[in-house]
């Protein structure tokens, strides 16, 4: 099953980290979050990816034409400038680099990529992590034989909450989840059909189609209560970054 990751957009409100690269590049741990991504995915079973480009394209092409050159051993001649690989990748994704247009919005990205998914594909943004059992998601899918369906979480809440005991903090939690909402969480599995709701390049996904799937009941939710993060800002990039420093990145399912 193909999986579709957008990866086009500006991160206007990461301007200090994506002036100069795309916001799925931007480094946790000295790998690209697109990277984290796929190999969470591909550790579950999935390693055929289409990546939609806009904004700084052309880094992450030239990020996956040298990857393997840059993480192998080489042997170098420099008498007759022959290069050798040594080894093995452990990365043994297949990945399609398409151009969906530089301004283009989410669901005009889906539509532009429609002639290469003609079976069932997941579909997700290239600025968040999780601990999405994709297995489970999918076969949630097909179980209900519904157009598409969205993964819901829980959103981090955006101020830490203190119990007090007078003037003494008892307790402190910094991001708690709000238990009374649900939002998209970003993961779909998605039929070829529901691709025909989006108008053209100017339609977000989650917009006029998503809205039209739910009212046509063709829109399932997958609750996903686990860990759970997207990258929005300089705040929630930092989180990401310090996980992984201390040996906390819960999406990290590899070794």
């Amino acid at each position: 099953m193909k999986v579709v990751i957008l990866a086009g957009g500006y991160g206007t409100r990461l301007s200090e980290e994506t002036e100069i690269l795309p916001k799925p590049m931007i480094e946790i741990g000295g790998r690209p979050l697109l990277w984290h991504l796929m190999k969470s995915f591909a550790e579950q079973g999935f390693n055929e990816f289409i990546v939609a480009l806009g904004y700084k394209g052309d880094v992450i092409k030239r990020y996956f034409m040298h990857y393997a050159d840059t993480v192998s051993d080489l042997k170098v001649d420099l008498g007759d400038g022959t290069t050798e690989r040594r080894g093995k990748l452990r990365e043994d994704w297949k990945i399609e680099l398409v151009d969906t247009g530089q301004d283009t919005m989410t669901g005009g990205r889906l539509k532009r990529l429609r002639d290469h998914l003609d079976d069932t594909f997941i579909f997700t943004y290239g600025d968040g992590l999780s601990t999405v059992d994709i297995s489970k998601l999918v076969k949630f899918h097909r179980s209900h034989g519904k157009l598409a369906t969205v993964t819901a979480v829980r959103p981090p809440s955006k101020f830490g909450i203190l119990q007090l005991n007078g003037s003494c903090v008892t307790k402190f939690a910094e991001k708690p989840a709000d238990a009374a909402s649900y939002i998209n969480g970003g993961f779909f599995v998605v039929e070829p059909d529901a691709i025909d709701r989006i108008d053209g390049d100017a339609t977000p996904w989650e917009r006029d189609p998503c809205e039209s799937l739910a009212s046509d009941g063709q829109l399932e939710a997958y609750v996903h209560d686990g860990y759970w993060q997207c990258v929005d800002t300089l705040h929630e990039l930092r989180l990401l970054r310090n996980a992984w420093n201390n040996g906390e990145a819960a999406w990290k399912i590899w070794r």
